[in-house]
């Protein structure tokens, strides 16, 4: 027997949710307002990123927070009213980065991370994919001996617990490595477990291509006309209002906005981010983050993508790309970035969570409905992963991964 199910949200995340239900026999409908991957997937680094089992804590270092407070670097920008709306939340994003509680969300999300690769390459294969994979790995850099040094201590210790690869690189060997750096840096640790993706966008509508190949159906259309209906939910579309027995909002940072209307407080904050690209004459080899200074350079297939730090501004306030001005500058000490392409800078939001980890599972109070959101930093990452996970709730299956820390219900 078949069983309608609506997926709301065509990003990494909500896309293969609806392959994962697919698979299990489910007559799924996608639903966006735009194409496949064209929001948040869109604007990430394009980074898999298997090394990545600890979720991003909220620093506690006196010299950053007052850097971030004084609106210095170009790690962190922030918005008054952003802080206001978010500052609840926030305040438990700091709670729940003291050690020990971010020691237990390590140990939830590395779960997750563990399978990153291995279910994206079983989504790559059948939507024949690879060609926009490279598996090398990335590097993060050091301007700073202490921190380099700092740095690969932490590299040994993950990879003795968790078993994700690294190689430590001195000076000499970064500059071979990436001969179209300009400074000699005292050195970088390589991940060798990630991979790259050169348009991440276009992961996403591959994958998509795989969902409506396969009989899936994919629309257009606002989540905001999303409503229980009969014993079952609806949306409307251009070709009208469509209805399913049951439903998973996958709908990133657009999530809050959606479950307030059906009574759910989460504590839930957005990070935005910008990135730009450029007409690099000597591209780098893989992509790189400068640790310190807090951006990233990869290379995709548009040119070279400079990425940007966290922004804690509301979802709906205009663009202000000053982090994006420091990074350049930065950035152009590092390497000749040559000219930006004639384009605006791309923005868009992370969906984060105060306890790190992502909301997956049934909603608490209302029966057919699912929730797959708040992935942060690592929905590109763990879409894959997501939705398995989810898909396996929904069918009644064991799951593979215990779901518990990740359930809906945890927040009341």
């Amino acid at each position: 027997m078949t069983s309608s199910i609506l997926v709301v949200g065509a990003g990494m995340v909500g896309t293969c949710t609806a392959l994962h239900l697919q698979q299990r026999g489910f007559e799924v409908l996608l639903l966006d307002r735009r194409a496949p991957g064209q929001e948040t997937s869109f604007g990430n680094a394009g980074l898999i990123q298997r090394e990545a089992v600890e979720p991003y804590a909220f620093p506690r270092e006196p010299g950053f927070l007052l850097n971030a407070a004084l609106g210095r670097g170009a790690e962190v920008n922030w918005h008054a009213r952003g802080l206001w709306q978010m500052g609840g939340s926030l305040l438990r994003y700091f709670r729940q980065s003291s050690p020990a509680a971010h020691a237990r969300a390590t140990e939830a999300y590395s779960r997750l991370i563990a399978h990153a690769t291995d279910e994206h390459e079983l989504l790559l294969n059948a939507a024949v994919a690879q060609d926009l994979v490279k598996r090398d790995g990335f590097r993060l850099v050091f301007h700073t001996h202490q921190a380099l040094d700092e740095a690969v201590q932490r590299a040994a210790l993950l990879q003795a617990r968790f078993g994700v690869r690294h190689q430590a690189e001195s000076s000499a060997q970064l500059a071979q490595a990436e001969p179209a750096l300009r400074l000699p840096l005292a050195g970088a640790v390589h991940w060798l477990d990630p991979w790259a993706v050169q348009d991440p966008g276009a992961l996403v509508q591959r994958y998509a291509d795989l969902f409506v190949a396969r009989g899936g159906r994919l629309l257009k259309g606002e989540a905001t006309g999303f409503q229980a209906q009969g014993a079952g939910w609806s949306v409307q579309t251009p070709e009208g209002r469509v209805q399913a027995e049951q439903a998973v909002l996958a709908l990133g940072p657009w999530a809050d906005g959606v479950i307030r209307t059906l009574g759910y407080r989460f504590p839930l904050f957005v990070k935005r981010g910008y990135h730009q690209h450029y007409r690099a004459p000597v591209a780098l080899r893989q992509p790189l983050l400068d640790a310190e200074r807090g951006y990233v350079l990869a290379p995709m297939q548009r040119g070279l993508r400079l990425t940007t730090g966290a922004e804690f501004a509301p979802l709906d306030a205009p663009p202000t790309p000053v982090q994006l001005a420091k990074a350049e500058a930065l950035a152009r000490q590092l390497l000749d970035l040559g000219e930006p392409l004639p384009e605006p800078p791309w923005m868009g939001a992370r969906p984060c969570t105060a306890d790190m980890l992502p909301v997956m599972g049934p909603a608490p109070r209302h029966k057919g409905l699912w929730f797959n959101f708040g992935h942060a930093h690592q929905g590109f990452t763990l879409g894959p992963v997501a939705g398995r996970l989810l898909a396996e709730m929904v069918h009644g299956q064991h799951p593979w991964i215990d779901p518990a820390p990740y359930l809906p219900a945890r927040f009341g």
